[in-house]
């Protein structure tokens, strides 16, 4: 068995200004998809929480509208609202109003209305090539139910 010089034992045992290297390439890897799906969860957090908001308050301003035209008036205002705030695309949105129940004129008086608001999240950093923006949309949905005043009238 060769024995080693002293020298060489020197060498082998040296690690100086190696641990920095490591640290940074190590950090580097680690840190930027942790930093990436933080980034992606809000985004797709803030869409829920518009949709969510969407269903609700639409479910709300149908209810209490005077009357079918009032009803689309006040859903298509709040929809506006919660587009620009949430910054939600409004390409993507998609709103469905029906009623529970029998299936009369919707809405009407002490009908139970229902609002289902969907929407497609696009992922950041994701490039329009191949379609890959599209197919790495993540969809969310909300809805929503809201009773009619029994008083409702339409006219």
């Amino acid at each position: 068995m060769p024995r080693r010089r002293p020298s060489s034992d020197r060498l082998l045992g040296d690690e100086r200004g190696s641990a920095a290297l490591e640290f940074i390439v190590g950090g580097v890897i680690l840190l930027v998809p942790i930093v990436y799906l933080i980034v992606t969860l809000g985004i797709i957090q803030s869409h829920a929480l518009g949709v969510e908001a969407a269903s609700r308050h639409v479910a709300r301003a149908v209810a209490s509208a005077e009357s079918v035209q009032d009803a689309d008036a006040r859903a298509a205002a709040v929809l506006d609202s919660l587009v620009r705030e949430y910054e939600i695309d409004a390409d993507t949105l998609a709103v469905d109003v029906s009623c529970v129940g029998r299936p009369t004129e919707c809405p009407g008086a002490g009908e139970t209305v229902r609002v289902t608001v969907a929407a497609s999240v696009p992922l950041p950093l994701v490039p329009p090539v191949l379609g890959l923006d599209e197919a790495t949309r993540v969809g969310v949905e909300s809805s929503s139910v809201q009773k009619v005043s029994r008083y409702w009238s339409d006219g």
